[in-house]
């Protein structure tokens, strides 16, 4: 999500967060067949195919399919190497060495799950891998700081101040989101800021929680297909988002693979 104008924050009720811990099941079994799928030759369109024909037997909407101007031709985003967020899948071919983000919503019931992460296809050099692994651990920073009572801020200035300790770009043109009905919903949730800032979280907001960082600079730009936003300078980039509720008991991750029997605090799995 890009930075723009704001819009009142909409609080789910407890029916409402269960319809979408419904759809976060979804969303996250789902992308983890993708994962699954990911092996050097395969081209980025075959994951869209997997989407479409995995949704159609469960009875899921593809949010991405259609969304905005111009319309997202694609059920699912898929962003390699130096691709930050929206990729196009398409005709590209999965090489050794890559790392790929995949950013996968479902709609359930007229509710949005919203999850993505970065995985690595075979063999990658240690600082790859480092930038992947901080990216991951800067998600679960904001996650533990989603408490109600908190401001936002808590949770921009967990994972910004994280990312940079570790000597990354926090990129800022794109930002986390508040989600439910609408896959974009306020409040928008940077990925760097002050503690003290922004709204106070309450019980029953949900927010899809999303760093994205940058090797290099945090620079990007959008490429010619009005979507596929890449780095200025060339450098990897990655990519992790969890759905969160802010519950009275913690923050509940609604596209976790498991079933938890109740809300807990982010354990540090995907």
């Amino acid at each position: 999500m890009t930075m723009a104008r704001q819009r009142a924050i909409t609080i789910k009720s407890a029916d409402e967060i269960k319809i979408m811990r419904e759809a976060g099941r979804h969303v996250a079994q789902v992308l983890q067949m993708l994962v699954e799928a990911l092996k050097p030759g395969i081209k980025t369109i075959e994951l869209d195919k997997i989407v479409r024909r995995e949704y159609a037997k469960r009875g899921v909407i593809p949010t991405f399919l259609g969304y905005a101007r111009p319309p997202y031709p694609a059920t699912v985003c898929v962003s390699v190497n130096e691709e930050l967020v929206h990729g196009i899948p398409g005709n590209r071919v999965i090489e050794e060495g890559d790392i790929v983000s995949i950013d996968l919503g479902a709609t359930w019931k007229g509710f949005v799950g919203d999850h993505a992460m970065t995985v690595a296809v075979g063999e990658i050099p240690p600082e790859t891998q480092r930038l992947i692994d901080v990216t991951r651990e800067s998600l679960w920073q904001g996650i533990r700081a989603a408490k109600a009572g908190e401001r936002l801020g808590a949770v921009s200035n967990a994972i910004g101040a994280y990312i940079e300790s570790q000597g990354f770009g926090v990129v800022r043109e794109y930002v986390g989101h508040g989600v439910g009905r609408e896959m974009h919903e306020e409040p928008q949730v940077p990925n760097y800021g002050e503690p003290g800032r922004g709204p106070r979280l309450a019980e029953g907001m949900v927010l899809a929680i999303e760093p994205m960082v940058n090797a290099g600079k945090p620079a990007v730009k959008v490429l010619a297909d009005g979507w596929t936003a890449v780095t200025r300078d060339g450098g990897l980039s990655a990519h992790f988002e969890h759905t969160v509720a802010v519950t009275a008991d913690g923050p509940w991750i609604l596209t976790a693979r498991e079933v938890p029997v109740a809300p807990r605090v982010a354990s540090g799995r995907a």
